[in-house]
């Protein structure tokens, strides 16, 4: 890339004059942000969530979320390279749309990779509650355990984010190397637990081995089951980690090659790994333990704020039980720690778009947004406090971070449609066929986390269009409301409201008989419905794509930024 001191100058944005993103980050570094941020608490909890949810079956469950969230990233991994600038996920609806479009997906995606740094601390206290009172267990209306901060955890918690923001502060190639090596550690652990399971499962009498696909039945609560799943258990949760390589792109050499094959490479080999491990644990819980419970619903352990070190106690195997504590710290310490700098670079691109105060998208001497580092670790530490128990937070932070996703479908269309001729090092073939599906995706996981969770996810989106309104209203802005481009983003809105009310009218919890098990057919007439849904919401933001100009323009801009980065 270019060198900042020699880039041509582009279009004034008001960020002038201060120190540029450092492009430091390799295939391998870039690839294992990915991958970091995928296996995360994720691997922790999700084969336990996914079990008592859908049973043995709850292996299609990682490989559908898979397959979802991989048409998604397919469509990013068009965009990313041609516009290698930080932030990317938030920035680029702000190319097509201007500011209200990019705003209404943008303040839910930072609202969500606020919240993960603090889930991820919540998976460390919750294994750690061994060790020391960090989390107390409550039981809930529905007869379930959570497992909640203490004071203490909250404390320590605290700390942990401080750590964490640190460690960022730093730069990108101090946070790279760290998670290099701590990625290495989890491929090594997440691979030994597979293997250890599965030989236990499948050749000695300590485990309940393959009896337990059947046992209790391999799908107890039949097939939609096994999608609410995806979204509920912290499948797609999981699988979030992707966005990465995208949020990361201003910070990585030779982009064109590396975003799409670190995109790629991240969710595919994750994808295998979570398959074996959900079969792995499937084998691997007692069956007496099972028989027990009298179905996987109802499965639990003596430490099962530690499912799978309650396995491998229960299976004799000290070693790796001792190898499952240390990695309870390090795996979800990992993500943590990447989130933390990923959230400060959504909220830099929030500002960046102009609908944020300037000093979020201001760069440190390190090459980092400094003051989107303070701002993050300050929302990180308040968000410990409304959702207590890391399963509570999955959902939210599955709906608003899929939400944000969904730009990136839209955006290929529209970019294919503004811009055809521009230069794409990756083009996705079936481009468009592939983009309406992975909205429909987007459109079908947030609707399967279920009204309980969205209803919170929405008053979050309408109290950030609120604070939007004020800043443009009664700030500096008061007399440029054009600058928010309404007409081109006001679909936005109307998607967002409409999906609220199909969360809402179409809740299977809403809908289900009293006493009944049965899945009430209301559930298998929102997929139809939202296929109709988001076609026409699809065609209508093609149609409410900015003029030609206008998006040259925005091109230019992105252009001129990703130039002045500094490869090193």
């Amino acid at each position: 890339m270019t060198d900042s001191t020699t880039a041509s100058p582009g279009p004034t944005t008001g960020f002038e004059g201060q120190p540029s993103m450092k492009r430091r980050l390799g295939l391998i570094s870039l690839s294992f942000m990915g991958i970091g941020s995928i296996i995360g608490s994720g691997w922790l909890f999700g084969a336990y969530n996914a079990a008592m949810i859908a049973g043995p079956a709850a292996v299609f469950s990682w490989l559908i979320g898979g397959v979802m969230i991989l048409a998604i990233a397919f469509c990013f991994a068009e965009i990313g390279p041609m516009f290698p600038v930080s932030g990317g996920v938030v920035r680029y609806p702000h190319l097509v749309w201007g500011s209200l479009g990019s705003y209404a997906l943008g303040f839910v995606m930072w609202v969500a990779a606020a919240a993960t740094p603090a889930i991820e601390v919540m998976a460390v206290l919750t294994y750690g509650t061994k060790f020391a009172p960090f989390t107390t267990a409550v039981v809930g209306s529905s007869g379930t355990t959570s497992h909640v901060l203490t004071p203490m955890g909250i404390v320590v918690g605290i700390v942990l984010m401080a750590v964490f923001t640190g460690l960022n502060y730093f730069g990108i190639r101090l946070f790279a190397r760290i998670n290099d090596v701590m990625v290495w550690w989890k491929l090594f652990m997440i691979v030994l637990v597979v293997a250890v399971f599965l030989i236990c499962g499948f050749f000695t009498m300590k485990m309940g081995g393959p009896s337990n696909f059947t046992s209790h039945g391999f799908a107890p609560h039949g097939f939609a089951a096994v999608l609410t799943s995806v979204a509920t258990a912290g499948i797609v949760f999981s699988y979030t980690g992707f966005r990465q390589p995208i949020e990361l792109a201003g910070e990585t050499k030779n982009p064109k090659r590396n975003i799409p094959l670190a995109i790629l490479l991240s969710v595919g080999v994750c994808a295998i790994i979570y398959a074996l491990l959900q079969l792995a644990f499937t084998v691997g819980v007692p069956a007496e333990i099972l028989d027990r419970a009298g179905s996987w619903t109802g499965l639990s352990f003596d430490d099962d704020f530690g499912p799978l070190a309650a396995l491998s106690t229960l299976a004799g195997l000290g070693v790796l039980t001792a190898l499952l504590y240390i990695d309870a710290i390090v795996s979800p310490a990992d993500t943590g720690l990447i989130f933390v700098g990923v959230a400060a670079r959504v909220s830099y691109a929030i500002s960046r778009n102009g609908n944020a105060p300037k000093f979020l998208g201001k760069i440190s001497k390190h090459g980092v947004p400094a003051g989107s580092l303070i701002f993050t670790f300050i929302v990180g530490c308040v968000l410990l406090m409304p959702f207590p128990s890391w399963q509570e937070m999955v959902g939210f932070i599955t709906s608003g971070s899929v939400i944000s996703f969904a730009a990136g479908p839209l955006v290929l269309s529209a970019l294919r449609k503004r811009l055809p001729e521009h230069p794409r090092p990756f083009k996705l073939p079936g481009g468009q066929f592939i983009a309406m599906v992975a909205f429909w995706f987007a459109n079908l996981i947030v609707y399967w986390t279920g009204w309980e969770t969205n209803e919170k996810l929405f008053i979050a989106i309408i109290l950030g269009l609120i604070v939007l309104a004020c800043m443009y209203l009664f700030g500096k802005n008061a007399d440029h409301i054009a600058k928010l481009h309404w007409r081109n983003g006001v679909w936005a809105i109307v998607w967002l409201a409409g999906l609220a009310l199909i969360s809402f009218l179409m809740d299977p919890a809403r809908n289900t008989q009293e006493g009944s098990d049965a899945t009430p057919a209301v559930f298998w007439w929102a997929i139809p419905v939202l296929l109709v849904y988001s076609l026409v919401i699809f065609f209508w933001a093609q149609k409410s794509v900015l003029p030609h100009d206008d998006v040259a323009q925005r091109v230019a801009e992105f252009e001129h930024e990703a130039n002045s980065s500094v490869e090193e």
